[in-house]
């Protein structure tokens, strides 16, 4: 008997440029300025060309802009 296994979300998921946009409120020019002056989350470039945020660095940033 085969034990059935439930999918579960990834605790540290890597999220797309296009959600962490919607969740700090911000246009991709205002993330392209930030990033040039090396300010919010760390982000990393995958091979073709996507850019992914952890869920953990995203809000690990989100608490330090409500703390400031």
């Amino acid at each position: 008997m085969a034990a059935s296994r439930r999918q579960r979300k990834p605790v540290d998921e890597w999220l797309p440029l296009t959600q962490v946009l919607e969740e700090l409120d911000i246009t991709r020019a205002t993330w392209y300025r930030w990033r040039n002056r090396g300010y919010g989350p760390a982000a990393h470039r995958l091979p073709n060309g996507h850019i992914r945020v952890r869920r953990s660095a995203l809000d690990a940033f989100n608490n330090e802009l409500e703390a400031a």
